[in-house]
This record gives C-alpha cells, structure tokens and sequence, in this order.
C-alpha cells in the first residue's frame, strides 16, 4: 500500500498541467464578463433610442442599472471569493485569471456609467416639457421648502436615527444595496468624526409635491432629508454630504453551507438568505461630494480598494421610476409611453370550453407575451375541481407573489387531488417568496419536495393526470420560462401544452426520478440536463456536419440567452468548418466569436433587445427545421452539466410552423436587432436601399391581436355545438331532450305494436327512431377519430368531422390514453365508411381505443340518456 501511494505521489508530481491557451483555441472566444458588459450597453442604447417613448427610455436607464448591480452581486462577487486564491484558476474563453478579469471589468465601468448619468439627465430634462418634473434640494425656495421642511418634521425626523462614528462607537454594517447619507462632521471637541444616516426602507422613497393641473412634480426621500440635512446631527456641523449605497457579495452556494441535522431544507435557506446581508462588499456607489479623506475612511472601513468605488451625478437605485408611471400625466401618456397591450387569447384555444378536450384534441403552443397565459391557468384551476382528475405535478422556480396558479394547486390539494410540488428554494433573489409559498402549499395539503443537493432544479414542467375508467391520461405542459403570472407579460417565452404519449411517459418517469435524486434517467423524447441535453445538442450538430461533409445542405438555428459552454462552442466552429450554416439570436453573453477567419466563418450571431425580454430558448437542426427542440436551459456549463434541465421536441406540425413563423420574424428584424461582430461589439443591421424597417416584437404583437380577432370572429359565426354541463342553459337543453325521449318512447311503442301486427321487426325501428330523437348515449359515433393507445405511436390525422381547428390544418389528434391489456375475447368494432354524407369516422374499439373530440357528459345528461335506454329497453324488449 505504501508503495502505491509513494508511485501515486511521484506520478502527480510529474503531471505536466496544460494551460487553457495550449488546451483551447483562444482565437474566436471571449470573456463571459466582458461579453456581458456588452450586452448590458445594448440595453443602454435604447435609453438613447429616439423612436422608444421618452418615459420608457428613462425605464431602460434604470434596467441597465439594475442588471449592474445585479451583476456585481453575482459575478464579481463570485470571482472577488476566487481572487483570494493562491492558485487562481484561469478562464477558458480568455485564458485571464479572476483578479485580471476583475481589473478589467472596472477598467471598462467607468464610461459606461457616465453615458447613463447623461442619459438620465438628458431624458428628465425633457420630460420636464411634459410637467414631469423631479425637485432638488437645491432648487427649492418659497412654497415648495415649506412644504419640504413640513413634510421632514412631520414624517421623516421622527423616523431617522443619525449615527455619529467615532472610536467609541465603530462603523456599523452597511445593508446590501441599503442607501445612506454620509458626511463628514466638525465638532469643538473631536476631529475626524464622520456621520451616516440609513435612508428609511419603511418610508414612500418618492413624495409628491403640490403642482399643477396635468402636471406631476415630485422629489426623492434622500433630497428630503438633504434639504434638511444641517439639522439632523444637532451640535455637530456636517461639512460634505453625499447618498451611497453598499452592494455585497450575493454569490453564496446554499448546499456548500451544509443543512443541519435538526433543521428542515426551508430553515436552512432562512439562514443562508440572513448570512448573504453580510458578505464581503464588492463596490461602493456614491451620488454627491465627499472629501477625499472622508471617501478614504469609508471605504477602509468596509475593505474595498480604490477602483471599487463608482462615482454617478444621479441618484442611486433608479427602481423608483417605474412606480411614478402612473402619474404620467394623460395628456401626455400616448406620447411617453408604449401604447398599452394585452396578452391575446391563443386562436386555437376557444376560452368557452374545458381546456382538458382540447388539448386531447391537438398540441396547443402558447406564446407570451403575445398570447395569454390564462388558457394554461384554466387548465389547472379546472382540473382541481374535475373529478377525473387525480394527480397535478409541477417544478415551480420563480413564482410570482399573487400567483392563481398556486391557489389552484392549493384548490387540488384541498380537493383530494395528490399535488407535489418540486419548490426550488435556491432561485437567486426570490428565495424568499419561493419559501412563503413552500410554507403555503404544504400547509394545504401538497407534497412540497426539493431540488437535489448541488443541482438547482430549473426545468418548467407540469403534468396533470386524469382516470377515465381504468384508464389514465396525461397532460404534459413544458415551457422556456417560468410558471409566473408576472413575467408571462414582460417575458418572451413558448409554453407547449400536449397530450402525446410519449411526451407523457417520460415526464411520468421524469417526476418519478426527481422524488428519488436520480439526475440519469433515460428518456425517449425529452433532452434531460445534466445528463442528456448537451449530448442531444451535440448530435444534432453532429448530424449536419454529417450532411454537410455528404455535399448536402445543412443548417443548424439557436436562440438563446447566453451561449458560455466551451464543448458546445468547439462543436460549433467545427460545423462551421464542415460547412453547416450556424444561425444564431443570443441576447446576452456570447463568448463565440464570429465571422474569425477559418473557425466561425459561417456562423452569424444577432442580439434583439426592445420592449419586451427576449428569453425563450430554441435548438433546431435542418435545413427546413426538420427537428425544432425548445427548452429551459442555455448553453451554458451552470445549465448543461449543475442543473436540471428539459428540452422538449416540437412535434405537431402547426406548433413547429408557429416557432418557425416566430423565428423567421426574429431573423427579419432590422429595428431592434444588433449583430455581433469578430471584434465582440453590438452593431445595427445595415438596411439595404429600399428596405422598410422591420420591427419583430411589433409584428407578433400585432399578429396575436389580429390572430385572436380573426379567431374570435369565426367562433362567433359558427354553430353552437356544445354547451358546457354546469351551465343554466345546459339544464334547459337537458330537459327537452328528456321530453324528446318520453315523445319518442311513446312513439316507439305505438309503432312496436303496430309492426307486431304487420309482422316489421320493431328492434330496427325503434333503433332508428331513437336515433331521429337526438338522445346522447355518450357514445356519439361520428364525433371524433380512434387515437392510439400505444405510447410513442404515430397518432391519426383528424377527419372532416373532427373538431374545426385541427381538421381545417390536417393537425394530427393527439391523447395519452394508457389502457388496460386488451380482453382477448373483445370483438372488433365495425368500421364506418370514410367519406360518407355525415362524414363518418371509424369507430373506437370499446377495449383499446377511445374516441376524444368531444368531452365526457356530465352525470345529468349522462343520466337522462340511461333513462331513455332503460325506456327502449322495456318497449322493444332488447338491449341492443
């Protein structure tokens, strides 16, 4: 044994490490921190962008902040814990070091941040011509200082608490991303004090100030208290003012902490959310002027070199700008702001019957924000309350906090419905409503469960099963976003609710593996991280690069929102090398370099950043798009190999023909596009002569609208054919056609006894005559065509009787009927004739296949039909 361990030594001691440079080709990749500053000054350009409305280009300053100090939070924090290593590890996009990728990234802020301060100052003294108009402290006199000193002594002075730093009384914690008044501060007795005041969280940060008719002036609570601010330290005198803000490291890995024995997972969340308000600062921003020396203090105190501070002649935390959008004045809104829109209702989904036939009648796609997401709603708040319905399963990641479709789970659980929830409590920055909700479910009655330690779980997953008899039927929804009512408006994603077989069976085994910790299951249809999507990206590059080396066309389209996975990105430039067309709409990180001599030639990569956030994810291969996957995951290595992740085949063929219209609009924009260049920055798409401009957010809006008309048109034109059963008008329809089957029984039993006497059989007619009586039986034989029952078989096309949507577009019917073995014994149903006057289907077999197109009767229609089989059963004497 000493001896293996002796030769294990010398061996590693002869490794030879190989640095990225030698292991990778650096030549056509960039780094992931500088690649995404980039994307951050795309979205500042439209602050700049003069046909964006006035006030929404204010909204877009305010987003690029946002998104920075998120980024410090996450990223900079993350590499700041690395910097401290002996041994640094390098990056294998840029071969730089933590500490050198920091350095630049504080190289590259500071004209960043000056071009949003004269963004923000620019757009505001426009909106001033609106009436929209934010007050300085150093702009008030008369009426308006009144009203300010008015308002600090009334609602402010008594909330502040100034603190005076001094060797008795050490620098306090600073809150991450909490706002204070500093200062300097002169006494007779000491030297070198400094004061601070916390900018009250639990006060309105904007205050309204008397104005005008159609006019709107405000000011922000720290310009409140520095109107006031020689009064607040009593004795002491403040020489120098200025607002800062901490943000710290937030790059804390909840599963490295180690959970306790005695505590639950939502305990141990509870105290890594509390841990996070004191991690390392990362940056300090500062609004006003402080003398050098109190700068310095500050800044030692909370451990931070000179680079890290960010100087902004503007306010900090520009978050307040989207709440003093409703006070835009009216007359003034059309020009400031977008025009208002609402999410369309999906033209293949009519909102006046259940959800659940319908989707066992064919895939339906919904796209938001364009189309609403209260279809997918009403699925799951109808099947709380279906009887059928036996078991809803989700992975929820964010969730917004007035979410429906967490009161409909909570509506199942209470039902009896078996609901488990997968909450994953590691989303970052929403770990706390994730918890809250958590604590809901599971106290209504679900089964909350929780991501598998090491691998957040980020798959959009649901599946709601149904009992027809002894058999079951799935419903799978899959989505590239989350459950979340909120991000449904402002978010571009695809949400594909089905009913396909197989689709269904892996989802099942999907779950089934998620309650065991089993991150390898072996799936037929979906690509599951981390141990089978990138395997399926890779073989679908593989197989153009194939075609292309066969002479044959070849063509492979991402869209994603960050693209840092080194395999995938090799794979790319060796199918650009092959000759496969490389296609590409990433809106953020790109570490591909395209159009590099030789590597990427044939790779062209464009970013779209507008009005609303572009963040569905699609992997289509073929020169027709042959093959078109949609999932959760980017490309990146978080998401392939440290998440769990789903991709999801689009199989109908009019779901398939939607995404292709979506990216075919996408790659037609030349408004709000950019494409990326070998040297790594954004440039506008070059116009040829003549060509209009071309807006793809503005055309699937006004698509859905139109769409939706259209769609809402022809169901207002067309025959009633059903009505729901719990409805008053469904009670009248009931009742007259149980006096349409005491006439006929009647009737029936006249001819019964006239044809006894004439020698006719009586069966065949009161068998007709029942018929002519219009009574459902449940068992309407030319409403709908026989399915599959087998998983993963090829479903039948609908024929001309089936319902409207999926016969007028040839969309093959789908439905997930798993039944029982089949009784030996059965007999084989007839078929009817194709092609007959009524358009006749053939008919389901009663074991093994089920027809769907229309829903199930309810148990008083159900009833009355009974009754009027019990009546021709007793007149004619046969059952049959």
């Amino acid at each position: 044994m000493a001896k293996n361990k002796d030769s294990k030594k010398s061996a590693a001691k002869n490794v030879v490490k190989v640095s990225p440079r030698k292991r990778h080709d650096l030549s056509y990749t960039q780094n992931r921190e500088l690649s995404w500053l980039r994307f951050d000054g795309r979205v500042l350009d439209e602050a700049f962008d003069e046909t964006v409305p006035l006030f929404e280009r204010l909204k877009f300053v305010s987003i690029f902040e946002s998104n920075l100090v998120e980024f410090f939070m996450v990223r900079i924090g993350g590499l700041s814990d690395l910097a401290t290593l002996k041994r640094q590890p390098v990056d294998n996009k840029s071969n730089m070091t933590p500490a050198e990728q920091i350095e630049c990234v504080f190289n590259a802020l500071p004209p960043m941040i000056d071009r949003a301060v004269d963004a923000q100052h620019r757009i505001e003294a426009a909106l001033e011509s609106y009436g929209i108009v934010r007050a300085h402290p150093d702009m008030l006199d008369g009426d308006e200082r009144t009203f300010v000193e008015g308002y600090f002594q009334a609602y402010v002075s008594p909330v502040i608490s100034p603190l005076v730093i001094d060797p008795r009384h050490p620098f306090p914690n600073l809150r991450n991303g909490g706002l204070y008044l500093a200062c300097a501060i002169e006494s007779a007795e000491e030297e070198n004090l400094l004061g601070l005041i916390e900018i009250p969280p639990s006060l309105n940060r904007v205050i309204e100030m008397p104005h005008a008719v159609g006019e709107y002036r405000y000011i922000l609570l720290e310009d409140v208290i520095l109107a006031c601010f020689d009064s607040c330290f009593g004795s002491y005198t403040p020489l120098d003012r200025a607002v800062i803000r901490v943000t710290r490291n937030a790059d804390i890995d909840p599963d490295g902490e180690g959970v306790e024995e005695d505590e639950d997972y939502r305990m141990h969340m509870k105290r890594i959310l509390k841990k996070r308000l004191r991690l390392q600062p990362v940056a300090l921003s500062v609004s006003g002027d402080l003398a050098p020396s109190t700068l310095k203090t500050i800044r030692k105190s909370l451990g931070l070199k000179s680079r890290s501070v960010l100087h902004m002649d503007a306010p900090l935390d520009l978050g307040y700008v989207f709440g003093i959008e409703s006070h835009v004045p009216t007359h003034a809104r059309e020009r400031l702001l977008f025009p208002p829109f609402k999410p369309q209702q999906n033209p293949d989904i009519d909102p006046s019957r259940p959800m659940r036939e319908q989707v066992l009648e064919g895939d339906k796609l919904l796209m938001y924000p364009y189309q609403a997401m209260t279809s997918l709603l009403d699925l799951v708040h109808q099947a709380a309350f279906d009887e059928d319905c036996i078991s809803i399963r989700i992975t929820l990641y964010r969730v917004a906090k007035q979410s429906r479709l967490c009161e409909s789970l909570i509506d199942a659980a209470e039902n009896g419905k078996e609901v488990t929830v997968l909450m994953e409590l590691r989303a970052r920055f929403d770990e706390q409503n994730n918890i809250e909700w958590a604590e809901r479910l599971e106290e209504a009655g679900c089964t909350v469960i929780y991501g598998s330690e090491g691998f957040k779980c980020h798959s959009k997953v649901c599946q709601i099963t149904y009992r027809e008899g002894m058999s079951l039927t799935r419903l799978t929804l899959l989505g590239t976003g989350n459950f979340n009512e909120k991000t449904a408006k402002l978010y571009s994603d695809f949400m594909l609710m089905t009913a396909h077989p197989g689709i269904g069976e892996d989802a099942n085994l999907f779950f089934r593996n998620l309650s065991l910790g089993n991150l390898k299951g072996d799936y037929r249809y979906l690509g599951v991280a981390p141990a089978g999507l990138k395997p399926l990206i890779l073989r679908g590059l593989n197989r153009e690069i194939e075609r292309a080396q066969a002479g044959q066309p070849a063509r492979v389209f991402f869209k994603l929102n960050s693209l840092t996975d080194r395999e995938v990105i090799d794979k790319i430039s060796e199918a650009s090398r092959a000759g496969v067309q490389v296609q590409m709409i990433i809106r953020g990180i790109s570490c591909l370099l395209p159009g590099i001599e030789g590597k990427t030639d044939g790779v062209h990569i464009r970013s779209i950043v507008g009005r609303f956030l572009e963040h569905a994810r699609i992997y289509s291969f073929g020169v027709d798009s042959d093959t078109i996957y949609l999932s959760s995951a980017d490309m990146m290595t978080r998401n392939t190999e440290h998440r769990v992740e789903i991709a999801y085949p689009v199989l109908d063929p009019a779901c398939r023909a939607l995404v292709q219209r979506y990216v075919k609009a996408q790659l037609k924009d030349n408004v709000k596009a950019r494409v990326l260049s070998s040297s790594g920055e954004w440039v506008p798409v070059t116009r040829s002569a003549g060509e209009a401009p071309f807006n793809s957010q503005e055309y699937l809006l006004a698509r859905a609208y139109r769409d939706a008309d259209e769609a809402a048109t022809k169901r207002e034109s067309a025959p009633v054919v059903d009505i729901p059963d719990d409805s008053p008008a469904a009670m009248a329809q009931a009742e007259a056609e149980l006096d349409a089957a005491e006439a006929s029984a009647a009737e029936a039993q006249t001819q019964a006894a006239s044809s006894k006497e004439a020698g006719a059989p009586a069966g065949a007619q009161t068998q007709a005559t029942t018929k002519g009586a219009g009574m459902s039986t449940g068992l309407n034989e030319s409403a709908a065509p026989m399915v599959s029952a087998e998983a993963g078989a090829a479903p039948q096309t609908a024929a001309a009787a089936a319902p409207q949507t999926a016969a007028a577009a040839g969309i093959p019917v789908k439905a997930t009927i798993v039944e029982p073995e089949p009784d030996s014994q059965a007999e084989s149903a007839p078929c009817a004739t194709a092609g007959s006057s009524r358009g006749q289907h053939a008919r389901p077999k009663t074991a093994a296949k089920k027809a769907l197109a229309r829903r199930q009767p309810g148990r008083f229609k159900l009833g009355l039909g009974l009754i009027g089989m019990g009546i021709k059963t007793l007149i004619t004497g046969k059952t049959k």
